[in-house]
């Protein structure tokens, strides 16, 4: 990677490094305690040991000296150190790199004061989806748009419904640019959370019911995200509908999805 300067924040680094490196006792990284040591912690060079690198480099490092990092390095440093996500993101900024995008999941718990606020958007319909677009939680409003509340909480999925149900097929005017649309939303969600069985699982049981979706998912379209407007039918009416989704999770696996009848 590009050299980056750590002219800004070589201090902090050096200090965070360093009292990383203290918090850690040999056996919390499986080594032998040995003879008594003079101060806590690991030494420079267990750490670079074990960090696969060497002992000047790791040491011009915890100096703040101006060096640049990959972040296959600062990974190792993480594991070593044993950091959390949000100590592992801090280390990446203040070595000026960015850190690789974490793993999407796609079993996720709906916080209660985000259901209480999905409830509070009535009469605007709104729904809670995870990557896999299960739909977690839905408002009455939303009920009574796309039915959710008809069908089992196995097959409560957006994407499911929306290659499957006929009556969901149905209340999309224009209903195949929408859904192309929709599916290409879909992708950068699974592109997100490819290393999760269940979301593998929904794609191959897709392309073995519904042939449209086979033939339309390995064209690998991807588009702009689809919020803005969507026309519904209603009672055999076109209606237009603006909608958008907000990211109610700091780790960004849970959107809120509102659709608010245009004026």
């Amino acid at each position: 990677m590009a050299i980056r300067t750590l002219e800004r924040t070589r201090h902090e680094l050096a200090a965070f490094l360093r009292a990383r490196r203290e918090r850690l006792s040999p056996a919390d990284a499986g080594l032998p305690s040995g003879s008594r040591r003079r101060t806590p912690g690991l030494r420079r060079e267990e750490v670079a040991a074990l960090a696969g690198v060497g002992l000047t480099w790791y040491t011009w490092l915890e100096q703040g000296r101006d060096i640049g990092v990959s972040a296959a390095f600062l990974d190792s440093l993480a594991r070593v150190f044993k950091l959390d996500a949000a100590e592992r993101r801090h280390l990446f900024l203040l070595a000026h790199a960015r850190p690789p995008a974490e793993p999407g999941k796609t079993w996720c718990v709906v916080p209660p004061l985000v259901r209480r606020l999905m409830h509070d958007l009535a009469p605007h319909a709104a729904y809670v989806l995870n990557l896999r677009w299960d739909v977690l939680v839905f408002n009455t409003a939303a009920d009574e748009l796309f039915g959710f509340g008809a069908h089992a909480p196995e097959r409560r999925n957006l994407l499911w419904l929306l290659f499957t149900d006929p009556l969901l097929h149905a209340r999309f005017a224009d209903w195949e640019p929408q859904a192309q649309q929709m599916l290409s939303s879909f992708r950068r969600d699974f592109a997100r959370a490819t290393q999760e069985a269940d979301i593998h699982e929904l794609v191959d049981e897709l392309a073995r019911v519904s042939p449209t979706f086979k033939q339309w998912w390995h064209r690998n379209e991807v588009h702009a995200p689809c919020t803005g407007m969507r026309e519904l039918l209603i009672d055999g009416r076109r209606q237009a509908y603006e909608h958008t989704s907000l990211t109610v999770d700091e780790d960004r696996h849970l959107r809120l999805v509102v659709h608010a009848l245009a004026p």
